[in-house]
């Protein structure tokens, strides 16, 4: 076997020639921190999604405190979201001092199950408007859009905002009011998108903000810049002496001028990535189906993912383990099915705030299954390749 054969990555970033170009561009401008190219990147990114305003940041869980912080987010509230997600979901909320309300899943598409939230809403929210429960942060699982309509139904209902972690939904769309629209417009208060290596395009790492809420996104600014009260570029461009102040606490969260440079580039790659990672889904799905016990991820008819990754679930006969390591020694890489927050060591001492004990549909997600190779670049001989060691170990 040669080396590519012995070695098919879960994922692959498509960058290239454009992007070193992008990159050197902004390195011989001489301007590489937070600059000129941030903010082009902020202007088409929020033109890409129909939002008035994008918010560029170093990452998502960056991204997502600043969130939590503009809707009001305070120590020992409560946030209503999802233990089924990568961990910085769950660390955003405490990185706020507050509590986050863990719901279960719905098990065909990995999300939020919206029957279940109003259960954990705080009974004072009920009562009065001192309910610990400030916020409701879903996830869009794996660029499968959650269902926004029952989510939003219930926080209009108990006045409460939605954040979207939609960290891995670049390219996503949700039918709204009889149009398809791109997640990341506004359909909740506030998104949040990823750029690390593994989503669907790449910064090498970076994140974004979206919001229609003109206050916030002043707020966004403020905040990344350690809470200084003019910009960089503002002042390198002055006729006039200027001397900033500092009238809040900030953070240390910008992206730099480099990395908005390359996810320009990665942006016009975007509709040609989704549509290939489209069909490359479609294809798991026929070339799959035949294997005895195997869900197979599936769209609600409301919903267009960007296959961000391709998730199956194991059938019961199959130890989730020896599947990933049969592949792995055939020189396929996969990975286990989205973590879960609430058994981890930095959960388990306070177990009983965060509703670990009903949780059982995120838990078998987590233990039951395997994300499968996909990537823009994967060729249908390696699809087959992948397929083919997944029947051979599931049909044992």
């Amino acid at each position: 076997m040669s080396e590519q054969m012995q070695n098919l990555p879960i994922a692959k970033p498509w960058i290239g020639e454009p992007e070193a170009e992008a990159a050197k561009r902004a390195i011989m401008s001489g301007w590489v921190t937070q600059g000129p190219e941030v903010a082009e990147f902020e202007q088409e990114f929020a033109a890409y999604v129909g939002a008035n305003y994008a918010c560029a940041v170093s990452n998502c869980t960056t991204a997502l405190h600043l969130a939590l912080l503009a809707v009001g987010v305070q120590p020992h509230d409560e946030v209503i979201t999802v233990s089924h997600s990568y961990i910085a979901t769950a660390n955003s909320i405490r990185y706020c001092g507050a509590i986050p309300v863990f719901i279960d899943i719905e098990p065909q598409t990995y999300n939020i199950n919206p029957v279940l939230i109003e259960d954990g809403i705080s009974d004072s929210l009920r009562d009065s408007s001192a309910s610990r429960t400030r916020a409701i942060l879903v996830v869009h699982q794996m660029g499968m859009p959650c269902d926004l309509k029952a989510i939003l139904d219930i926080a209009h209902r108990y006045n409460l905002p939605v954040i979207e972690d939609a960290a891995c939904a670049i390219g996503s769309e949700i039918l709204w009011d009889g149009k398809w629209e791109k997640i990341g417009k506004p359909h909740g208060d506030i998104a949040c998108f990823s750029f690390h290596p593994r989503k669907v395009i790449t910064t090498g790492d970076g994140g974004m903000i979206i919001t229609n809420n003109s206050e916030w996104d002043q707020k966004f600014r403020l905040w990344r810049q350690h809470g200084m009260s003019i910009p960089d570029t503002v002042r390198h461009g002055a006729k006039q002496v200027i001397f900033e102040s500092y009238p809040i606490l900030g953070y240390n969260y910008r992206m730099t001028d480099i990395q908005a440079a390359v996810g320009r580039e990665q942006l016009k790659r975007l509709p040609e990535i989704v549509e290939r990672r489209r069909y490359l889904a479609e294809r798991y799905y026929h070339k799959l189906a035949d294997i005895p016990g195997l869900k197979l991820p599936t769209e609600p008819a409301w919903a267009k993912s960007n296959w961000q990754s391709y998730c199956v679930r194991l059938p019961d006969s199959c130890n989730q383990r020896q599947v990933m390591q049969v592949m792995l020694d055939a020189g396929v890489a996969t990975r286990r099915g989205i973590m879960c927050a609430h058994p981890e060591p930095a959960y388990q001492m306070e177990n009983g705030l965060y509703g670990g004990d009903r949780l059982t549909e995120s838990e078998q997600a987590q233990d039951q299954s395997i994300i499968l190779p996909l990537f823009h670049q994967m060729s249908e001989q390696e699809q087959d390749r992948v397929v083919e060691i997944l029947k051979r170990v599931c049909l044992v």
